[in-house]
């Protein structure tokens, strides 16, 4: 390499060395005690969800005047992706989805556009709209969750305790947020019969304004002394429950006590909105977020010693349970692949000390630690934790940073051999390779660009491969020409004359004749030898077909989540009911550990790739935590086993957490178009298709039974003749069943809604519907049945929309040894007679997990431009030549051989993770054949026969190549046991392993038929 020879300066500077060497040491250490840690590195949830009421409203009133409003306007937003919506009665949900590529920290200010776009158009939404109402932290992790029980204290008792402890929890170092889970709203119902205050002629609007007249919060006044300002202050709020029973209701010259009108109780909202049940008690949970840039395992700890303090002054009856606690999985997480990478440090450490022989050996085990330690600096600068993702690419640059090490220490030792002196030696392979070495160390990093450029979740997900790999390597190349040389000088002996050897001498044992032979052999046979190894490649690439495809394997945690959805319009109790029989199964169960049950909507997200959901009446999650990954899969066996039988009206479907980015169902097709029938029965179809398929399971459509409604004819004639409005008439009707909330009850700091509606027989029998009386003024009633007549009829509970178009999703689950991208091609040909016979305007797509997987591969596409402009540079940097360049690139292929049959052979799916192994495996690939042709052209510089230049240097670099190769691969051995990395670490090892041996061997053969050379 020209300049300045570094590993020369690193022994003319010993003493500076050392002191780099032990500071990067102490840094290294303090800076791995201090490194972040996490279960998954974070990643931006580029959604926002937007909510709007508009009470009264049909779905498809919501839909056409406040949605489609909404939607229109976000349409705007920069940046956007898809906008996905659904319309209930009443109630309006925009999911607003941004584009992967939008950078991270632009995200808040298209946050902030959204609220300025929607504020804008306020006054064009349909009068009583309440909202919209803005949810940009749709992605924060709750990591610990900790549910609340109380025997014999009720749950407003319950309350204060819980308020209390989530004040002192607020306080706890690194603690962001903590928020209430299934906490019920307290109200004070004023219940009155319908036919009594038509017996009284009382107007209920006049309990109603007697009730605010006397709440009322208006300033009396002050006055105003020569020394002092007085304020005035007037009573008339409420004290009590009782207090408001004795109010007096004036109505036809009569007085009556409110007590004596109605029945007047302090209880919870009915029905209520969500609710937690811990092993099927009720329950009040508490869900804590961390800060950003915190520590999770020291939020573990300092939460611990919260809650032990807190625990030891609660009365006995009330117990904490902790249902997620983040910090223990994270720390048996980090644990296991802490040990992992102490197994693939003692593998390395085995290949070094056995190849290198003790003391060669022990200057590459010494470099381990130093680069490591360096790499934890650089990590711990960069602001990246130590989680799943950070930890696996340390143990594959493992074995990758010790390449140059090897192949520096190696030259030394060889040097040393054929009687060098120990400068000489030690700065011999600066000067032969420390270039090509650099080269080969960038380009190896430069293959893993795509995964650090590529502008998607799934990319952002996996940030930490290319960072911390890349780091590794670049360290790796200066502790090879800095620091090894140093150790080498302290710690290599040189050999006595008598064992010292020529340089033909070395290579002149039996093992590399018969080496030699064979490389000869190939390079005489070229083009046997060419063309069988293109056979290879291309049954390789026909085999690949037989690799099951993923997206990203699921998590080894013990979860599982029961989600159980009843159809819509279902009521609450219903929704109660069937989650308590679920409860009751589980509590027999012997493989749960504890279950938690989330009652109108899902659970908080207690890690990251959790896809939540939100509230709804007819859905109900259930988060059971089993003992083990094996009892898990026996205990979700059993469960959908029981499902159909146990639960034929709900739609219940058990599943365990995924690894990446949410998805939802595994296998979803989309159909959209503009009617909303005509698309319900070519869902059908759809789904009648899918359901033909043998590992498509629980087929469904997110959107298809309609609801029961009351339709109310009302005779506007006579309805008028008796001085009652539509609007009135409403009114009455929902303050009678549904309850209006008349003025508040102040206590303490709390709100509490005081309620006004009839009672219960009548709230809840619709039968008597029409024998409720309707106020029509002055006291007189009339029955419903006069004015109006009921209608049984259905609309649409829900209408879901993407971009503006209704779409509804057909959906399906798969077993566990199949994979979603094999499924959905599977039944997307089976789908075309479909897609061929639909209508003008009506449009089909794949969703679910390959929809996600193709934007991931796009992301990873995008990028594969740059890295092969940065490949391509790097070799005529170091090559010079179109020709040697081309013959290089030709060789980062044949790793597809080697990845294909270990795929196959161990059963294992290719996915993301995978495709990004396979990715770097090119560069690790390019890396030895750069090496090896750089070697060819320096023999042939020095005079030395091409024939013979291609046969000497593929013996002479079969050590350091195949001892570098070695190392990578064995150092996969602990991965290749993970869910998670386990498909890449059997592609690089199967894919280095064939292409190391063909880079030995086919490589020589390739050079010879290029270049035409001749045997000498």
């Amino acid at each position: 390499m020209q300049g300045p020879n570094l590993s020369e300066w690193a022994l003319k500077h010993q003493s500076f060395v050392l002191y780099l060497i032990l500071v990067s040491a102490l840094f290294g250490l303090a800076s791995y005690f201090k490194l972040g840690q996490a279960e998954d590195p974070s990643f931006t949830f580029r959604v926002m969800v937007v909510q709007a009421a508009w009470p009264g409203a049909s779905a498809e009133e919501v839909e056409r005047q406040l949605t489609d409003r909404i939607e229109k306007k976000l349409q705007e937003l920069p940046g956007l992706d898809f906008l996905r919506s659904y319309s209930k009665p009443g109630e309006s949900t925009v999911f607003v989805n941004l584009r992967e590529d939008v950078d991270p920290k632009t995200v808040p200010d298209i946050w902030y556009q959204v609220r300025k776009k929607l504020q804008d158009i306020r006054g064009s939404l349909p009068q009583d709209v309440q909202g919209p109402f803005f949810n940009d932290e749709f992605g924060d992790t709750y990591g610990n969750i900790y549910a609340f029980t109380g025997d014999g204290f009720s749950h407003a008792e319950l309350r204060e305790y819980v308020e209390d402890i989530r004040q002192t929890l607020l306080h706890v170092p690194d603690v962001s947020k903590v928020d209430f889970v299934g906490l019920q709203a307290e109200k004070i119902y004023i219940e009155s019969s319908d036919a009594k205050l038509a017996t009284l002629g009382i107007d209920p609007a006049l309990i109603i304004n007697t009730l605010q007249n006397q709440n009322v919060m208006i300033s009396a006044g002050d006055v105003s002394t020569e020394t002092d300002r007085v304020f005035l202050r007037v009573s008339g709020d409420f004290k009590s429950v009782e207090h408001l029973k004795e109010i007096g209701i004036r109505a036809g010259g009569n007085t009556f006590r409110l007590g004596d009108i109605g029945k007047i109780y302090r209880a919870y909202s009915d029905p209520p909105t969500t609710r937690m049940r811990y092993r099927g008690e009720e329950a009040i949970g508490l869900a804590i977020s961390m800060k950003a840039g915190g520590d999770i395992i020291e939020l573990g700890r300092h939460l611990r010693e919260a809650m032990d303090r807190i625990e030891a002054d609660l009365p006995k009856g009330i117990d904490v349970h902790p249902v997620s606690d983040q910090p223990a999985v994270v720390k048996s997480s980090i644990g296991e692949f802490t040990r992992s990478l102490m197994e693939a440090v003692a593998i390395v450490l085995v290949v070094s000390l056995l190849s290198l022989g003790l003391r060669t050996g022990l200057v590459v085990v010494v470099s381990i630690p130093l680069v490591l330690a360096i790499v934890f600096v650089a990590m711990r600068m960069a602001g990246i934790d130590l989680n799943k993702i950070s930890l696996g690419a340390l143990i594959i640059a493992l074995g990758l940073l010790v390449d140059d090490a090897i192949i520096a220490i190696e030259m030394m030792a060889l040097k040393l051999e054929q009687g060098w002196d120990k400068v000489r030696a030690a700065t011999f392979a600066y000067s032969s390779t420390a270039f090509p070495m650099l080269t080969g160390t960038l380009i190896t990093v430069a293959g893993f660009l795509p995964v650090g450029l590529a502008k998607s979740a799934a990319g952002e997900y996996t940030f930490g491969i290319f960072a911390v790999t890349g780091i590794a390597l670049v360290m790796s190349w200066f502790v090879a020409v800095v620091f090894i040389p140093y150790l080498g000088f302290h710690m290599l002996k040189a050999p006595d004359a008598a064992h010292q050897h020529d340089e033909h001498a070395v290579y002149d044992k039996p093992f590399y004749r018969r080496f030699r032979a064979l490389v000869a052999w190939c390079v005489d046979h070229r083009k046997l030898v060419l063309v069988a190894t293109t056979a290879a490649f291309a049954l390789s690439i026909f085999s690949f077909r037989f690799v099951q495809q993923q997206f990203f394997p699921n998590s080894t945690r013990p979860e599982i989540v029961v989600d159980l959805w009843l159809p819509e319009g279902s009521s609450w109790k219903q929704t109660e009911a069937e989650a308590k029989k679920l409860e009751a199964y589980l509590a027999e169960q012997k493989e749960v550990e504890n279950y938690t049950s989330y009652l109108g909507g899902g659970s908080p997200r207690f890690v990251l790739v959790l896809d939540q959901q939100l509230v709804n009446t007819n859905y109900s999650q259930t988060v059971i935590l089993t003992r083990s990954t094996e009892e898990r899969e026996a205990l979700i066996r059993r469960l959908e086993e029981r499902f159909p039988a146990e639960f034929p009206n709900a739609r219940v479907r058990a599943t365990r957490l995924p690894n990446g980015p949410p998805v939802g169902y595994p296998v979803q097709f989309r159909i959209s178009g503009e009617n909303p029938d005509t698309l319900r029965d070519l869902a059908e179809q759809m789904a009648a298709v899918m359901r033909q398929e043998p590992n498509a399971h629980n087929v469904n459509l997110d959107w298809n039974e309609k609801s029961k409604i009351l339709k109310l004819e009302v005779d506007q004639n006579k309805a008028r003749a008796l001085g009652l409005s539509t609007q009135q008439l409403s009114f009455n009707l929902r303050t009678l069943l549904a309850g209006t909330p008349i003025t508040q009850f102040r206590e303490d700091n709390e709100l509490i809604d005081i309620v006004a509606r009839t009672e219960y027989a009548n709230r809840n029998n619709v039968g008597r519907l029409q024998d409720l009386n309707i106020h029509i003024g002055n006291g007189r009633y009339v029955p419903l049945s006069q004015v109006a007549h009921v209608n049984y009829q259905a609309e649409n509970g829900v209408i879901w929309r993407r971009n503006r178009l209704p779409t509804i999703t057909v959906r399906a689950d798969i077993p566990a040894h199949v994979q979603a991208p094999d499924v959905t091609n599977a039944l997307w040909p089976k789908l075309q007679k479909i897609r061929d016979a639909l209508p003008p305007g009506y449009v089909m797509e794949i969703g679910g997990a390959m929809e996600s997987s193709i934007k991931s591969q796009n992301s990873i596409n995008a990028v594969m431009p740059l890295m092969l402009v940065v490949v391509i540079t790097l070799l005529m940097i170091q090559l010079q030549s179109l020709s040697r360049t081309f013959l290089v690139l030709l060789t980062a292929p044949l790793g597809l051989i080697g990845v294909t049959m270990a795929l196959l052979l161990f059963h294992m799916p290719f996915g993301f993770v995978a495709m990004l192994g396979v990715i770097a495996l090119a560069g690790m690939i390019m890396r030895n054949s750069v090496i090896l042709v750089d070697q060819i052209d320096q023999d042939i510089a020095a005079g030395i026969a091409p024939y013979e230049a291609i046969i000497g240097s593929a013996v002479r670099r079969f050590r350091p190549i195949m001892l570098t190769a070695l190392a990578a691969i064995l150092a996969m051995i602990p991965l290749s046991r993970s869910v998670f990395w386990g498909p890449m670490a059997a592609s690089i090892m199967g894919g280095l392993l064939v292409a190391t041996v063909l880079t030995l061997l086919v490589l020589p053969a390739l050079y010879a038929q290029w270049f035409r050379v001749k045997k000498t």
